[in-house]
């Protein structure tokens, strides 16, 4: 173990402590929320990604023991594992080296290699590859046998088996990989006869770059390109120098030896090592591009759970459309449905003043707060229409995300919650309670179907699942959640938690009422002290008899300030409402063993603000007037738009119309960007400059240069 936290250490440009006491915490079963929150003491205050990083690094050393048990075994099982050949490969840290260490043991199918070696040609092959005489031809005579026809043949065999020896080098495969890391190239075309069918990858049907100068979402396209087989790709560098470099390794001298030699390395860059560095690249690659689309979705999917609720408030939601209608929901405080039907204002029907005379009388019999308008088909027209409606009360209109709207509605969870309904109800009620409270209502959807990222479907699906899980858990910590308000699959993503504890949680509170108290929690059926330590934090009690029940104070902790509050002749009350007072705190005075100032200085930066949500508050947005299609964009325009996705290349931009416009990276300002996310954020909201209108293929082109 000493040795992974060295090399984690190392890597990671961490302590060795910290990551030592990360390891530790992690194995007890502590959750990275919990371990960033409350053990900043042990972790020297790492944060959420450090002690991720931690983990994922931690799992690799973990896969790579097991990895390496299984070839020692393989190796000694054949007889051939001597005492410098285990002690190199328990000492190698690197994947790539170990593969190479196990190559030449490693079992194969029946090869050309082998099937020399069984006609009794690996003498030739040693000769040969020796170098040391120059009358091959009347050697190989010797070799000719039923199996081995003619000279040509034992010749072609022993080089056959030179080429696999030289595959298997380790110096030979080493300066491969040299080769290919400073000038390997990614060369694609569109495969025969596929023009047509290929036209959305037209800018790759002869295409050549620098693979390591490839970006993430280019290398991802040419890759679904080739997937789909489209496109052929290939990545190698310049052949001829490659082929110099093992001759320059393996040729001794000029004669007919040396000759065969020169076949025998010609044909195992060709055939055997480049295609199988070739592949290392391609995964390398494909790695590297992975974790930069992951990180982005991760990064906008961040943005979007974290995005400023309305709070509970009485809500009408719409699900807009034309032929169809417009869905309409009515929703209480709680969430809970209390009406619905539909309406039809727009195209074919028209029945534009009997809508809004629903809308009116809904608002006026359900004390409406809010109208919230999905952002799809039809919305900008219902916007419109909602605004012009006079209430006789102040009702805010907004335009809500539908991304993932539709999968919802068809999920077994929506079953679960609207089991009598159909799916345009219940993605009608996802929109209301999405303005109500975004994380609450996204957390119920599979993070890949919500649509902020770029190629989430090329990318690792094991790995983007682990990450948008991580990052979910991480905003519902973050936020922390109502114990008595937030539905099980909220709960769900809890420090420590889970779905069976979830589930018990809500069958207490409809058993029992809601809870008075965090310590009530432990009454909950398997609900451990472990369970408690990891939850409590992020669960809040609101109107509960002790008031750091409503805040990020752990239980842990409350001894703390009661101690706090009791040697300024006070209450917890007067502590949280009496900031002169917090001010005359010594917090060195309470500085243990077990707790130290960076949690000390966060319960009084909890008392500050007790109970008080992250996130902020939600906006109101308008269109410009006038902009309903994209008929109606004009270069040179400047309009108010959301920014709704960010990748690598730039942004888009909603700007009130079908099509969403992208601002390349080089318009997002007027300096360099090296990262759309440093300049915008989602759901951001923009001024943009309209630089050029593609009609034929939807396209819109935009910039934020000057603005």
């Amino acid at each position: 173990m000493e040795k992974h936290i060295a090399i984690i250490a190392q890597k990671l440009s961490i302590n060795d402590r910290k990551v030592r006491n990360t390891i530790d915490l992690l194995k007890e079963g502590a959750t990275i929320p919990f371990i960033s929150r409350y053990r900043k003491e042990a972790t020297g205050s790492l944060d959420e990604v450090q002690i991720g990083a931690i983990k994922t690094e931690l799992k690799k050393l973990e896969e790579l023991e097991s990895r390496k048990e299984t070839i020692l075994k393989s190796i000694d099982d054949q007889g051939k594992l001597s005492p410098e050949l285990e002690a190199r490969i328990k000492g190698t840290y690197d994947p790539t080296e170990l593969e190479d260490l196990y190559l030449p043991y490693k079992k194969k199918r029946k090869t050309k290699a082998t099937i020399a070696k069984e006609r009794g040609l690996e003498p030739l092959a040693n000769i040969i590859f020796d170098q040391n005489t120059s009358d091959i031809e009347t050697i190989a005579f010797k070799y000719i046998s039923d199996d081995v026809p003619d000279i040509d043949a034992a010749l072609q065999g022993a080089r056959d088996i030179i080429a696999e020896r030289i595959n298997e080098d380790e110096q030979a495969r080493n300066k491969i990989r040299s080769a290919f890391k400073r000038g390997a190239t990614i060369r694609s075309k569109i495969a025969r006869n596929k023009e047509e069918e290929g036209a959305k990858y037209r800018d790759y049907f002869d295409f050549e770059e620098a693979l390591r100068r490839c970006p993430s979402h280019r290398l991802l396209a040419i890759r679904r390109g080739e997937e789909e087989g489209l496109l052929r790709v290939q990545i190698g560098p310049e052949e001829e120098e490659s082929i110099y470099l093992l001759e320059k390794t393996f040729i001794k001298s000029s004669g007919a030896a040396a000759r065969q030699m020169k076949e025998a390395i010609k044909d195992c860059y060709k055939r055997l090592l480049s295609p199988s560095i070739e592949t290392e690249f391609r995964n390398s690659s494909k790695e590297l591009a992975d974790t930069e689309a992951i990180n982005v979705f991760t990064e906008n999917l961040r943005q979007l759970l974290l995005a400023p609720p309305l709070g509970q408030k009485s809500i009408l939601a719409l699900d807009p459309g034309y032929r169809t209608g417009c869905k309409v929901v009515c929703i209480d405080k709680n969430a809970d449905l209390l009406y619905h039907t539909t309406i039809y204002p727009h195209p074919p029907q028209n029945q534009t003043f009997e809508a809004m005379e629903v809308i009116r009388s809904l608002v006026d019999k359900y004390a409406v707060s809010a109208i919230a308008v999905g952002n799809g088909t039809a919305s900008r027209e219902t916007m419109s229409l909602c605004k012009k409606i006079k209430f006789d009360r102040p009702v805010a209109v907004y335009l809500v995300s539908e991304n993932g709207a539709s999968i919802y509605s068809a999920s077994a969870i929506a079953r679960e919650e609207f089991p009598d309904k159909d799916v345009t109800v219940r993605g009608a009620v996802s929109i209301g309670r999405r303005l109500m409270d975004p994380l609450a209502e996204l957390v119920k959807i599979d993070p890949k179907s919500i649509g902020v990222g770029q190629y989430q479907h090329d990318v690792n699906q094991t790995r983007l699942k682990e990450s948008l899980d991580q990052t979910v858990e991480s905003c519902v910590n973050s936020v922390g959640i109502n114990l008595n308000t937030a539905s099980k699959h909220l709960l769900t993503y809890v420090s420590g938690l889970g779905p069976t504890l979830a589930k018990n949680i809500v069958a207490y509170r409809s058993e029992n009422g809601s809870f008075k108290k965090r310590s009530e929690l432990k009454k909950v059926s398997r609900m451990g002290e472990k369970a408690f330590e990891q939850c409590a934090g992020f669960l809040r009690v609101k109107n509960s008899p002790n008031p750091l029940d409503n805040t990020a104070v752990h239980p842990e902790s409350y001894p703390i300030v009661e101690q706090i509050a009791n040697d300024l002749n006070a209450t917890i009350i007067d502590l949280i409402s009496n900031p002169l007072l917090r001010k005359q705190v010594d917090l060195k005075r309470y500085v243990k063993e077990s707790v130290g100032l960076p949690t000390l200085k966060d319960i009084m930066k909890e008392l500050d603000k007790p109970g008080l949500d992250p996130r902020g508050e939600a906006k109101t947005f308008s269109f410009a007037e006038g902009i309903n299609t994209i008929a109606d964009v004009q270069p040179g325009m400047v309009l108010p738009g959301i920014v709704t996705n960010i990748t690598k290349f730039g942004a888009f931009v909603d700007i009130g119309i079908k099509e969403g416009g992208l601002v390349h990276i080089s318009q997002l300002a007027d300096t360099f960007v090296k990262d759309p996310a440093d300049v915008v954020k989602l759901q951001q909201e923009v001024r943009v400059r309209v630089l050029e209108v593609d009609t034929q293929r939807g396209r819109v082109s935009l910039s934020m240069k000057g603005l």
